[in-house]
């Protein structure tokens, strides 16, 4: 069975049609050169048996790699008078005799490989007219080849640097203090994921590119044991970030299995988009009966619509630093967060606020009701043993030592 082309690849191939149709020729290809193999990525002839598309050739015995080093003419009407040409496997398997060639240029000025055209037969009306065809026809290839060409060295640099991260056993794992506004005293901590510093990539751009490549599964699953490694360091409970999509994993369930989900709150966030809530809340259900809680990530910042809340059902809803950053001197945001403040109450969810920089926007936000908050003013991310003791629990007094009201 023939291997479908991509629609890129039939485009060329339209192209390489054109070109030996015009030239009157048997074969006519493009070809990817690495340095040591010449590629035939599309191949547009009418003997098959004799040249296949995919076939590969060493490069430096290629009548190409000769006519790109200048042994050669880029037109060649008979191959029988130049022995150098005579002198390459190609001369006597597939008895080539007549041949045009033109280098295929990507934008940046990078060569790709080479536009081709041959015959089994010498062509004395080959002239440099072919040539200037060739060329035309080569520059349409390259503007349709370049993307996929971008996309596969986009692709090939993140695994680059996804394995031997990967293969340390994923990104460094920082916790940053969550706090009682009412009381100043440290209930929990979030987990925060780090990449190495000279990637120059926030946490956010490093798990979209890793889903962009098939990988943001195995980066985020390595993140959440980072998380988990803290459990047995830290009181309080440990805020962890997984995607919708990575949540429904075997691997993700199979990793809460063995955690104190009662320590776990468990923050959805926005890398893959909900495709199926029942799914999602089905998904969720046994680990919430055995104590984790659910908070929604980036509440405020338009990435989680209010039904996205609803749908969900969180125990926590975090809202975003955008609309926490200046509110003490800003009406309307502090009118936003009381709007916020008094949805979740409504519906028995606890507030969070992330981002909180200065004494002034703690004090608003604890007049507001916000419960707990987090941000540089009450710690950066950090080890675990740079993180104070949570609040020690207080056991409720029984009846009899009720005052009464």
């Amino acid at each position: 069975m023939a291997r479908q082309r991509t629609d890129a690849e039939q485009q060329i191939a339209d192209l390489l049609h054109t070109a030996r149709k015009s030239l009157h020729m048997s074969v006519a290809f493009l070809s990817r050169l690495d340095g040591t193999t010449q590629h035939l990525e599309v191949v547009d002839t009418r003997v098959p048996v004799l040249v296949q598309e995919k076939a590969k050739v060493a490069q430096d015995t290629s009548f190409c790699q000769a006519i790109l080093d200048g042994k050669l003419p880029a037109v060649i009407d008979d191959v029988k008078r130049y022995p150098l040409a005579m002198s390459l496997p190609s001369a006597r398997i597939p008895r080539i005799r007549s041949y045009v060639s033109t280098p295929v240029t990507l934008s940046d000025g990078s060569l790709y490989g080479t536009f081709c055209a041959f015959g089994f037969t010498s062509d004395k009306e080959l002239t440099g007219r072919d040539e200037a065809l060739m060329k035309v026809l080569a520059s349409a290839a390259s503007v349709i080849i370049e993307p996929e060409i971008r996309e596969q060295q986009r692709r090939d640099d993140i695994d680059a640097r996804l394995d031997p991260l990967v293969a340390a056993g994923g990104p460094s794992v920082v916790l940053q203090p969550i706090v009682d506004l009412a009381t100043g005293v440290r209930v929990g901590a979030e987990a925060l994921s780090r990449f190495p510093r000279e990637w120059g990539k926030g946490p956010d751009v490093v798990f979209e590119e890793a889903h962009s490549v098939g990988r943001g599964h195995e980066v985020e699953l390595l993140a959440l044991r980072g998380a988990a490694a803290h459990l047995d360091r830290v009181g309080g409970y440990v805020a962890m970030n997984v995607s919708p999509q990575t949540l429904l994993t075997p691997g993700f369930a199979a990793l809460l299995a063995d955690l104190p989900l009662d320590r776990v709150l468990l923050e959805l966030s926005e890398h893959d988009p909900v495709e199926d809530y029942d799914e999602l809340t089905t998904a969720l259900v046994p680990f919430r009966a055995a104590g984790m809680r659910l908070a929604i990530d980036d509440v405020g910042a338009g990435f989680s619509s209010l039904r996205h809340i609803v749908v969900t059902n969180p125990d926590v809803i975090k809202m975003d630093r955008s609309i926490v950053s200046g509110l003490h001197t800003d009406p309307v945001l502090s009118k936003l967060v009381e709007s916020l403040v008094s949805f979740g109450h409504g519906c028995g969810v606890k507030v969070v606020a992330e981002g909180i920089e200065t004494a002034e926007e703690a004090a608003r936000l604890r007049d507001l009701g916000v419960d707990l908050g987090q941000g540089w003013y009450f710690g950066r991310p950090g080890p675990p043993e740079a993180l104070s003791p949570v609040a020690p629990a207080v056991p409720a007094p029984r009846a009899a030592e009720r005052q009464p009201a």
